[in-house]
């Protein structure tokens, strides 16, 4: 028999968050709307997974 073939991956990790599911954004306050730190919220790109699905290029001829 012939050995199997390992699969592709089928995801790749998220560019946004670097693969953690979670990003940071500046919080706000005030009439000046001045920066008083960062909260850690969930990842929209990936919703909190960590991990986009594998980009498939189409194919020639198709």
């Amino acid at each position: 028999m012939a050995p199997r073939k390992t699969a592709k991956p089928t995801t790749i990790p998220c560019l946004p968050c670097k693969g953690t599911g979670e990003v940071s954004r500046p919080v706000r306050v005030g009439r000046n709307r001045r920066t008083v730190g960062q909260q850690t919220g969930m990842c929209l790109n990936c919703f909190g997974a960590g991990e986009i699905p594998a980009d498939d290029s189409p194919r020639e001829g198709r």
